[in-house]
């Protein structure tokens, strides 16, 4: 019995006690049914007590009186909630049963049997932009839902153009880490302008827009009459990126500085492997400490059967030939495994060799194995093997750090072969029309530009000579079996998860720490060249306040914060409202100037920042720049889907498109860059 019933009860006592000597004459008593209740039943029962003492005795026992007593002289009448145990009690000390007001099964059966509506839901319009492309009209809608943690409500958007044509697509719910976020469809082609958009959710929730915005609302300047273009007639190697840079500081003197980063990368070489045995069947990994092209290419390693009983396992490294005499039993029988053999070579020879068993061969016999010849397997017979110098260009008529600095740099990743066409064509359009716009060369006086086009270039040459697809630079931490000659296409870092903020090594999402991921962190944070150099750069410029960096593909314009953690998605820290604003009306002038080349048009849904409109990518260099040097950092991914009205769908374009798409890339992006350019000579910098 609850404190509640207690004090009820108890209050119900003192009344009858007060109210008794007042009561009325006592009714003469009526024969009544017998009470009885079914096994776990229980019911409301009126009962009537000999006097006041049992009242008294059941509220000290906490009997659930239901109800004030009712009394008379001689008697009480007091309302219980029994089951039938507690009857069968009460009936046995003198407690009469004299009415059933209610039992249990009667209250069940008057539940209500209809289920209460679902309530609608609330809608909210994020997004409702209409574009025009190539004489295409376009329209992308996002919509949230209140409803955020019901994984079946589904939106449909229903569009009325001027002349009352109708259409609706259905949403997608979006969710990341997790997280409901948002229900979005791709751009919808329309037959004209929308002037109407309504969403509606299955839940009975909607919301309408009015005119929607167009997007992105920004046209750059015209170009006048002779403005010089199109630089770009072919995909440039690091070798031709560093022809190119040489030319222009050779061709403008007064107007350009070539910028030795300080960090050398490792170059495009490996250390030499071999597999001594069959990896099939029995084999242990040989590797060459030092790299290939350091005298150890082409060197031989053997096993031989010494041909003598008890002889230990033994070895001579002579005339570049390694050779491995196994170990022998008193019949003369060859006894060494391959754990011998890699265990041997490791402790024997830790300057030149070091070894591994190959995966799957574990404790099996060592077989004689016929001389086989140590390679660093690069394919690229015309790239300079030694350390590479990584260089940027600075353009500016003043370079002395009076002016705002703007930094441009591609190619983090090195399979993304477009994006230095793009750096490199912005760099020449600068140069190249300084003498003859007064606009660009008004740009190239009062802005530093800076520009690095391939901050990766040991990866890029692997990426054009071996594997197209790789994305990380050459240097291989993998340690045992990870270094298995089988993984090589998987070995290196990736640069653009190598910084200090917003870590893998921090607990944020998007780096790894498995050395053949592809998107592998590294030792530590800056453990590689390839990055330090960028930051390098940014920190002993102080004047840089933009930052711009070009990757490939999918047609994304974005901002910091660029990751989060897992747990609750938890962002860096946002940019304020008068730098989200900045970004977003900076971003609208950037993607018109990209639309301006050949009808291009960045999604809206793609603009933003990087964690929200594509991934959390930890310890990437936009946000390194920002949060830590005070550089308003931006992303590019070149490449836009492109609309294929035969197919009436989007389509991708790829790291390495054919030449022509490329081309085009490498115009329309470069417009991008010169609108930053703008962006930062107009001092347009955030409020804040």
């Amino acid at each position: 019995m609850s404190t509640r019933a207690r004090w009820a009860a108890t209050a119900a006592l003192s009344l009858v006690v007060t109210l008794a000597p007042q009561a009325a004459q006592a009714q003469p008593q009526r024969q009544q049914p017998e009470i009885s209740l079914a096994a776990g039943e229980s019911a409301l029962i009126r009962f009537r007590l000999p006097d006041e003492d049992t009242l008294r005795r059941l509220v000290e026992q906490g009997a659930d009186l239901a109800a004030r007593p009712r009394t008379a002289p001689g008697q009480v009448l007091a309302d219980l909630v029994v089951d039938g145990g507690q009857l069968a009690t009460l009936v046995k000390d003198g407690v009469e049963p004299v009415q059933v007001i209610e039992r249990e099964a009667q209250a069940v059966a008057r539940r209500p049997q209809t289920k209460l509506a679902a309530a609608a839901d609330t809608l909210q319009f994020l997004q409702a932009y209409w574009w025009t492309s190539n004489g295409r009209t376009f329209l992308q809608t996002q919509v949230a839902t209140t409803a955020t943690d019901n994984p079946d409500v589904q939106i449909t958007v229903t569009w009325r153009t001027a002349d009352g044509t109708t259409g609706s697509y259905q949403l997608v719910r979006f969710e990341d880490a997790g997280e409901y976020q948002y229900h979005w469809q791709r751009p919808q082609s329309l037959p004209a302008q929308p002037v109407q958009v309504t969403a509606t959710s299955s839940l009975g929730g909607t919301s309408r827009v009015v005119k929607p915005q167009a997007w992105p609302g920004a046209t750059p300047p015209a170009l006048p009459s002779g403005y010089q273009k199109d630089f770009m007639a072919a995909y440039l190697t690091p070798a031709d990126i560093q022809a190119r840079i040489k030319r222009l500081a050779r061709q403008y003197p007064d107007l350009v500085d070539v910028i030795n980063l300080p960090d050398k990368t490792q170059g495009y070489r490996r250390t030499a492997v071999a597999y001594l045995g069959d990896p099939s069947a029995a084999a242990v990994v040989v590797e060459s400490v030092k790299f290939g092209d350091q005298g150890m290419n082409g060197v031989q390693v053997k096993t031989v059967d010494p041909g003598a009983p008890n002889r230990p396992l033994a070895a001579t490294y002579k005339d570049r030939v390694l050779t491995i005499s196994l170990a022998t039993d008193g019949a003369g029988k060859t006894i060494s495994t391959t754990d011998d053999v890699a265990a041997f070579v490791s402790a024997r020879y830790p300057q030149q060799f070091s070894a591994v068993v190959e995966t799957g061969s574990a404790g099996l016999p060592m077989p004689v194995v016929a001389p086989v010849r140590l390679d660093d397997g690069l394919r690229g017979t015309e790239v300079s093997k030694k350390p590479w110098t990584v260089q940027a260009l600075r353009i500016g008529k003043v370079r002395d750090g009076s002016k705002t600095g703007v930094l441009a740099y591609s190619q983090e990743h090195a399979r993304e072969w477009a994006t230095p066409l793009v750096t490199l064509e912005f760099a020449e359009r600068l140069l190249a029309n300084y003498a003859t716009d007064p606009a660009t060369r008004q740009l190239v006086d009062e802005v530093d530009v800076f520009v690095i086009p391939t901050v990766n270039p040991d990866g890029a040459n692997y990426s054009f000579n071996d594997f197209t697809f790789q994305r990380k630079n050459m240097v291989n931490h993998c340690t045992g079996a990870a270094r298995d000659p089988r993984n090589r296409d998987s070995w290196g870092v990736d640069v653009n998860r190598n910084y200090t903020v917003g870590s893998f090594f921090d607990g944020y999402v998007g780096g790894n720490g498995n050395c053949l991921s592809g998107t592998y962190a590294g030792t530590g944070e800056l453990s590689e060249a390839e990055s330090s150099n960028v930051i390098a750069l940014a920190k002993d410029h102080p004047n840089i306040k933009f930052a711009m960096n070009v990757h490939s593909y999918g047609g994304y314009f974005m901002w910091p914060p660029g990751s989060y953690r897992a747990e609750g998605r938890v962002t860096l820290p946002r940019p304020s409202i008068d730098e989200q604003k900045f970004y977003l009306d900076s971003a609208r002038r950037i993607v018109g100037a990209i639309a301006s080349e050949r009808g291009t048009v960045t999604w809206p849904s793609y603009t933003g920042p990087v964690a929200d409109v594509l991934y959390s990518a930890a310890g990437n260099s936009a946000d390194e720049l920002y949060y830590e040097l005070g550089i308003d950092a931006w992303d590019f991914e070149i490449g836009n889907d492109r609309w294929n009205d035969a197919t009436q769908q989007w389509e991708a374009v790829g790291f390495q498109p054919p030449w022509d798409e490329a081309h085009a890339e490498s115009q329309e992006y470069a417009s991008g860059l010169v609108e930053l350019v703008r962006v930062a000579a107009a001092g347009a910098e955030p409020a804040g």
